[in-house]
């Protein structure tokens, strides 16, 4: 383990995503140490049963500082796409059914877009931050369109789908380093970093 973590605060993020916690975790580095659902041994499913992505990132994040006490923050994505009425949104991660699996909801996205023209979404991120007992949330939002099929292997969920605007390729497609520049999650936890700092 690098000696320079040991020192860094600790801030648990309220996710049992892997590839969540790994692109966070990548963007904090050096900053603060971050440390998953996982590395607490939090295994329990964290209830998300409101109508928006910023009332489901408080909800989780306050579920986690009501039981531990510590620093924390979660998130909520939520894909838009627009001949869609937004859809699937809020329920992004379940959208095909609640197995949850990112091949089903993007099989289902572009079942519903096949006749449709108009392609374009966009991926928005809202992250609640508990810090000393006070909330703070930041979004992030990449504006782009759905592809006609999926390309490349890397990232998670609905990114094999999503071309960001001024790209030819596929979010999954990208490097980790160039999709957090420009992704939603990157902004909204881009801008948790910019406030941490001034902390």
């Amino acid at each position: 383990m690098n000696k320079d973590n040991l020192l860094l605060p600790t801030l648990i993020f309220a996710t049992g995503n892997a590839g969540k916690a790994k692109e966070v975790g990548e963007l904090l580095a050096g900053l603060m140490k971050v440390k998953s659902l996982k590395d607490i041994g939090f295994t329990e499913d964290i209830p998300e049963d409101h109508p928006t992505l910023e009332a489901n990132a408080i909800q989780k994040a306050r579920h986690i500082y009501d039981r531990y006490g510590e620093d924390c923050f979660a998130e909520d994505t939520g894909m838009e796409v627009t001949a869609l009425n937004g859809a699937p949104g809020v329920y992004s991660a379940r959208y095909a059914g609640p197995q949850r699996s990112d091949q089903d909801n993007m099989d289902l996205v572009l079942k519903n877009l096949a006749k449709k023209e108009d392609r374009s979404a966009q991926f928005r991120t809202v992250v609640a931050l508990i810090l000393d007992g006070k909330l703070h949330t930041f979004d992030g939002v990449v504006t782009g369109k759905i592809a006609k099929e999926r390309t490349g292997e890397k990232g998670f969920g609905y990114d094999p789908i999503f071309v960001p605007d001024g790209y030819s390729i596929s979010f999954a497609e990208m490097e980790a380093a160039e999709k957090n520049k420009i992704s939603h999650r990157g902004r909204a936890i881009k801008k948790l970093i910019t406030f941490l700092k001034e902390k």
